[in-house]
């Protein structure tokens, strides 16, 4: 925890808050497995442009299979280090910009407690994400060797924040995905942490420590579960979408950030 600095103010929210539910500088809860140890992070310490050791851009603007209004950089004015965060800024100068950095090629797992904390961006239209695909469609395209949701939020919903699973079987496009959705509050406006654990038998979401939400090994083969193959972690801020921009692009709105204050990933020995 990078933070140590408390007012007044601070220490009273501690009273009526739980641990990790404010950016006051409180330690945040995490839910680490009993037995597991870091194997990758990133702790965003140093100003500047993203680790090119640890992080890959995926840059440009086809509307990324949701008819997404952005188009990705990998400039500095998209996405950079900076006191401590990883700052990804969409921008409108007439069109929109924005970041989608990912560990792919760099780094990938399969099993283990992945948790990010971070802050979400607010405005109607503004979609960030902190997901996970396949490094490689051993089981075919999309949703075929599936997807993993840790986090995604829609700005025409503030502070509804929701987890999904896709899969052959279970995916958006057929209604059938598995999937969460809860009120956080203060998501948009403070820092909160995000955990997946991920194992042979289920998938288990943590938000700020708690028990969010859980999927089961179906047992029904890979059109069920073909969690069982590397998976690389993404971070992005889209604008607009087919979610994101269903109650439109709120016209005032010229800039969003997406802060992460660190990426720490997991693994039994």
């Amino acid at each position: 925890m990078k933070r140590s600095v408390l007012n007044l103010g601070c220490a009273l929210a501690g009273f009526i808050a739980l641990v990790g539910m404010s950016s006051c500088g409180q330690k945040p809860v995490s839910s680490v497995p009993e037995g597991m140890t870091l194997v990758w992070s990133d702790e965003f310490d140093t100003d500047g442009a993203p680790d090119s050791e640890k992080w890959d851009y995926s840059i440009g603007g086809n509307g990324w299979g949701n008819g997404e209004a952005q188009k990705y950089t990998n400039t500095r004015e998209n996405s950079i280090v900076k006191k401590g965060n990883l700052v990804i800024t969409a921008l409108y100068d007439g069109l929109w910009s924005s970041a989608r950095l990912k560990t792919q090629f760099k780094a990938r797992w399969t099993y283990g407690y992945f948790e990010i904390r971070a802050k979400l961006p607010r405005g109607v239209g503004t979609w960030p994400a902190i997901w996970m695909l396949p490094e490689f469609d051993k089981y075919g395209m999309w949703p075929r060797s599936g997807e993993i949701d840790i986090m995604e939020h829609v700005g025409f919903d503030e502070d509804v924040v929701h987890t999904t699973a896709h899969t052959k079987a279970f995916n958006h496009r057929i209604n059938t995905q598995k999937t969460h959705s809860e009120m956080l509050q203060g998501a948009a406006r403070s820092f909160h942490v995000y955990g997946l654990e991920w194992n042979p038998e289920y998938l288990q979401w943590y938000i700020d420590g708690k028990p969010f939400y859980r999927f089961d090994n179906t047992g029904g083969g890979i059109d069920e579960w073909p969690f069982d193959i590397p998976y690389y972690l993404i971070i992005n801020l889209a604008i607009g979408g087919s979610w994101g921009g269903q109650q439109g692009i709120d016209p005032n709105m010229k800039k969003a950030e997406f802060l992460i204050d660190y990426v720490r990933v997991y693994q039994a020995p």
